[in-house]
């Protein structure tokens, strides 16, 4: 059995990041995401359902990875709405990484709605926009 130190700070970090994804500030909604590292690259994966390739914007500057759109308001015709879940609005979440990335090999893929942005590790900074296939 493997025991763990308590750490009250980052249970209370990880409670309230699950509270911003369902009552976000005025950037009205926040996406899912996750970012790993594997020995060459970086690795980010958000959740962007509903989104085309056209709604986002990716930039990398000075080791910055900014992840940014918007998702249109929900037009249905009808009188009232019973229940409304899905955020809309703009969005945008920016990540810094440790180590600087090359930014003429950062790939960008959305499928499925899921978007996946790959960047790999370099010894130099650089700044660039990202087209997502």
């Amino acid at each position: 059995m493997a025991f763990t130190r308590w750490d009250p700070i980052r249970d209370l970090l990880a409670i309230q990041q699950r509270l911003d994804r369902f009552a976000p500030g005025p950037a009205g909604w926040i996406p899912a995401v996750d970012l790993h590292e594997t020995p060459d690259h970086y690795v980010l994966t958000a959740e962007l359902p509903g989104l085309k390739r056209e709604d986002l914007d990716i930039h990398m500057h000075d080791g910055q990875l900014t992840l940014s759109g918007v998702r249109r308001e929900h037009e249905v015709a009808c009188e009232q709405y019973h229940r409304m879940e899905r955020g809309h609005g703009s969005f945008s979440r920016t990540f810094q990484l440790p180590v600087p990335v090359d930014a003429d090999h950062v790939v960008a893929d959305l499928r499925d709605g899921v978007l996946t942005v790959t960047c790999s590790k370099t010894n130099e900074p650089g700044a660039r926009r990202i087209r997502i296939s």
